[in-house]
């Protein structure tokens, strides 16, 4: 009985992989072609029309900040520096 069931349990195993091993090779990847000398030209054209939107595009004098009207005082600007350790006491020598 324990001999059926071990070839039962192996041939459940083995079925997926000799299934898997029949399949058909399929590339997921297709083969990329050439572009033709129209279509880097074209290319060129869009990528320099591109460019030249983001300089059209004005630079940020300032930063946004939507919750400014609701505040009564500006942010502080950290400028004080912390100590980093610990302060030093003198210990008593009785």
């Amino acid at each position: 009985m324990k001999v059926l069931r071990a070839a039962a349990l192996l041939g459940l195993l083995i079925g997926p992989a000799a299934a898997h091993a029949q399949s058909p090779n399929i590339n997921l990847i297709p083969e990329l072609k050439s572009k033709t000398p129209e279509e880097i030209e074209r290319d060129k054209q869009l990528d320099k029309a591109y460019k030249d939107s983001l300089r059209k595009i004005p630079d940020a004098k300032a930063p946004n900040d939507p919750w400014g009207a609701v505040r009564t005082e500006a942010p502080a600007a950290h400028t004080t520096a912390k100590p980093k350790g610990k302060a030093r006491t003198k210990a008593s020598s009785n």
